[in-house]
C-alpha cells in the first residue's frame, strides 16, 4: 500500500519570510511526497502579495490579521487563534516556520499547543542581547525551544543552537534566502527609479526600519548619510521607505530636500534585487541584505550595534557600524576613497549558502515524516 502524502503547513507572515520561503514552498509544492498548504497570516501584506507574485505562488489561506497601529500583542494573539482552528482542521505532520519574526513565533506556540512537530528554516541566529534586535532575540530563542526540526544557515548557528541546549535535530542547510537571490538575479531585474541615474553617480543603497533604531539613532543615520553625501559627490543615496510613519517621517524631514537623495515607496523584491545588482554599497540594519549583498559582490555597513549574523563580519562581507554619524562616515569614506579595502569586501566569499538550501530541507522533512509513519 502506498503512503499518502505528508501534511505539510508553511507558515508566512512578512516579506521577509515570504522570501526565504519561496524556494521551500517551490520544492514542496512540486514533491508528489507532501500534500503543501501555505498559510499566510497578514502580518504584511501588500509586500507579502508582491513576493507570492514574483515567484508565482498561491497561499491555500490567509488569516488577515493586519490591523493599522497593531501591537506585537495583537499579531501573536491574532495570529494564536486563526492557526489554533486552522491546525485543527487540518492536522499537519509538520508546520514550517521561518526565522525571527512575531508571526513565526506565535505558529511555532500554536503548533506545540496541538503536538504538531515544527521545523524552522533559518534556525540558530544569536546577538545574546535579548532587547537588540527587539523582538527577534527574544522570538527566536523562544522557536527553539519548541522546535523538532532546527535547519541552521551556517556552522555557527549550529553551534548556538547546541550551546543553547535545544531538543530536536540540528542540521546545517546553508540560508533559503540565497536560493531566492540567485533564482531572481539571474533575470537580471530593472529598478528604475524616477530621475535617477545609475550610471551618473555611485549609489548608496539604504535600509533602515528596526524597532531599536527608532527615534535619534534614526537621526543619527540620517546625519551619517548627510556627512557621506556632503563629502562625495559623485554619490546618492537611494533609501526605499518602511511604510510605518515612525521610521518614514524622521527620514522624509531630514532627507527629503536633498538632490541626491531618492526616496522611493518598499521596492518589489526583483527591483531591490536589481539595485542591489547596480549598487555601489549598501548601509543597511536589515538582516536578510546581510547575507544577500555579499553574493552579489556588493559591501554591507551594517547599522546596528549588534548582529545575529556574525560570520559576516568575520568573513569580511560586511561591517559593523552602528549608528554614530561619525562612525558610519568614516567608514563608507573608506570604501569609497581606497579601491583596496572596497575590492577586499567586495571579493569575500559569502558565508551563507551556495542557493541549494531548500532541496536540503525537503529531504530532512521527508526522512523525518517517513520515520514518524513507521513508528506509528
Amino acid at each position: 500500500m502506498s503512503q499518502s502524502p505528508f501534511k505539510i503547513c508553511i507558515i508566512v507572515g512578512t516579506r521577509p519570510e515570504a522570501i526565504k520561503l519561496a524556494s521551500v514552498i517551490q520544492h514542496f509544492k512540486s514533491s508528489s511526497s507532501f500534500d503543501t498548504r501555505v498559510i499566510l497570516t497578514g502580518q504584511h501584506r501588500e509586500m507579502v502579495d508582491q513576493v507570492m507574485q514574483l515567484f508565482d505562488l498561491r497561499a491555500d489561506g490567509n488569516l488577515a490579521i493586519m490591523q493599522p497601529q497593531q501591537t506585537l500583542t495583537d499579531i501573536t494573539c491574532r495570529s494564536l487563534q486563526g492557526l489554533e482552528m486552522l491546525f485543527r482542521e487540518m492536522h499537519p505532520d509538520v508546520v514550517l516556520v521561518q526565522g525571527d519574526t512575531t508571526t513565526a513565533f506565535a505558529a511555532t506556540l500554536a503548533a506545540f499547543y496541538q503536538k504538531i512537530p515544527v521545523g524552522h528554516v533559518e534556525a540558530g541566529l544569536r546577538t545574546d542581547d535579548m532587547f537588540n534586535p527587539y523582538p527577534e532575540e527574544a522570538n527566536r530563542r523562544l522557536i527553539s525551544q519548541l522546535t523538532q526540526l532546527h535547519f541552521a544557515p551556517t556552522s555557527q548557528a549550529v553551534d548556538n543552537l547546541r550551546r543553547s541546549g535545544v531538543v530536536g535535530e540540528i542540521y546545517q542547510t546553508g540560508n533559503t534566502v540565497i536560493d531566492a537571490l540567485l533564482m531572481v538575479a539571474e533575470r537580471q531585474p530593472a529598478c528604475n527609479i524616477p530621475n535617477l541615474d545609475w550610471q551618473k553617480y555611485r549609489i548608496l543603497l539604504a535600509t533602515v526600519h528596526r524597532r531599536e533604531n527608532w527615534g535619534e539613532p534614526l537621526k543619527d543615520i540620517a546625519k551619517g548619510f548627510l556627512q557621506i553625501l556632503d563629502k562625495f559627490p559623485d554619490t546618492a543615496l537611494l533609501l526605499p521607505l518602511h511604510r510605518n510613519p515612525t521610521v518614514r517621517e524622521p527620514l522624509q524631514a531630514m532627507l527629503g530636500k536633498h538632490s541626491r537623495v531618492f526616496l522611493t515607496e518598499p521596492l518589489d523584491y526583483g527591483e531591490l534585487v536589481g539595485a542591489i545588482q547596480r549598487c555601489y554599497l549598501l548601509l543597511t540594519d536589515s538582516g536578510g541584505l546581510q547575507e544577500e549583498a555579499p553574493s552579489l559582490g556588493k559591501p554591507v555597513l551594517v547599522l546596528r550595534e549588534t548582529t545575529e549574523r556574525p560570520e559576516a563580519i568575520a568573513a569580511g562581507t560586511a561591517k559593523l557600524v552602528g549608528t554614530n554619524p561619525t562612525n558610519i562616515f568614516a567608514v563608507a569614506s573608506e570604501l569609497l576613497s581606497n579601491p583596496t579595502v572596497y575590492k577586499a569586501m567586495a571579493t569575500a566569499i559569502n558565508p551563507f549558502g551556495d542557493g541549494h538550501a531548500a532541496e536540503r530541507i525537503l529531504q530532512i522533512v521527508e526522512n523525518y515524516c517517513q520515520k514518524a509513519a513507521a513508528r506509528s
